[in-house]
């Protein structure tokens, strides 16, 4: 005959084998994150500029996060719908191309807010300030420098909304060239290569330009470095929806919630690590999601009916 204790501990056990096996955490599944951005400078000043934030996620999410500086945008958005990026940063064309690709699968939960409260950031057309180009109608004809076409400011954004305005960038322009990146595109205007570049910019003291002109990347043939007074803008876009990080949707609930809350937390956590990725500029992160975005995912049909038109 058992012992009580013995009976206790075998129906003990049977009911251990009976009942469905306990979730797995997050964590288990997911021991490592990584985290990839679209380039917007050299991969030097994006791993300068991120890799603090990168350790405060670590920390946060009690788990590895990596970076990874892609070359394209094409790399971050086939990354994530392939599933190998678990967090992407975008602009909003490139966002909604990877929403498309992915099936949904890519959705953005947070962008930030610039320094004067508002949301979301413009495309701007540079012209050097010792040429003759004053406006866009002074352009017709010319050359201009753009970044990629999955680029919103550099590329998507231009094409649409210069198109309605009545200057469409195969016919108004002699050539439109790409250029790779952001930095590229304002050294191909600083030494000539271009007449015009297309660009990001948030306010008069924050864009891809002013943060290269801190950094003495911008010189004259000389050597000498150049100023803002040595550019003007010569086109401003509407007003953009700011650029997204966006998460897989199909990743745990409590892991996207651990997401959201480690970037809406971080200008209190760390503050340091938050103010380097802009340079102190941005105020915070704001939650979005898809709808934010239904205007970006309009311009991105509109880009491949045009391309469209032009292969058929």
């Amino acid at each position: 005959m058992l012992r009580r204790d013995a009976l206790v501990l075998l129906a003990s056990s049977l009911a251990m084998l009976a009942t469905p096996a306990v979730a797995q955490s997050w964590k288990e599944k997911y021991p490592e994150l990584v985290m990839a951005l679209v380039p917007a400078e050299n991969a030097t000043g994006t791993l300068d500029r991120y890799t603090p934030f990168v350790n405060y996620l670590s920390k946060e999410l009690g788990v590895k996060v990596t970076l990874r500086v892609a070359s394209d945008y094409t790399a971050v958005i086939e990354g994530q719908k392939n599933k190998q990026i678990h967090i992407g940063f975008y602009g909003p064309g490139s966002y909604a191309r990877a929403n498309t690709v992915s099936g949904g699968n890519v959705v953005p939960f947070v962008t930030t807010k610039n320094s004067d409260g508002s949301i979301g950031y413009y495309s701007v057309m540079y012209v050097r300030a010792d040429s003759k180009y004053k406006s866009i109608e002074d352009l017709k004809g010319t050359t201009l420098g753009f970044v990629d076409v999955e680029s919103t400011s550099g590329f998507k954004a231009p094409n649409f909304f210069l198109t309605q305005q009545g200057f469409p960038i195969d016919k108004h322009f002699k050539v439109g060239q790409t250029t790779g990146s952001h930095e590229n595109a304002v050294l191909a205007l600083a030494a000539g290569t271009v007449d015009a570049a297309v660009n990001w910019w948030n306010s008069e003291d924050d864009s891809n330009l002013t943060r290269m002109l801190n950094k003495g990347m911008v010189k004259r043939t000389d050597g000498s470095p150049m100023t803002k007074a040595d550019f003007r803008i010569a086109w401003k876009s509407p007003l953009l929806p700011g650029s997204p990080y966006a998460y897989l949707a199909d990743m745990p609930e409590d892991l996207k919630k651990a997401i959201a809350k480690a970037f809406v937390e971080a200008p209190q956590k760390d503050k340091d690590a938050f103010a380097k990725l802009s340079d102190g500029k941005d105020l915070g992160f704001v939650e979005v999601t898809a709808k934010d975005y239904e205007e970006s995912v309009r311009m991105n049909l509109w880009l491949d009916e045009q391309r469209k038109k032009k292969a058929s």
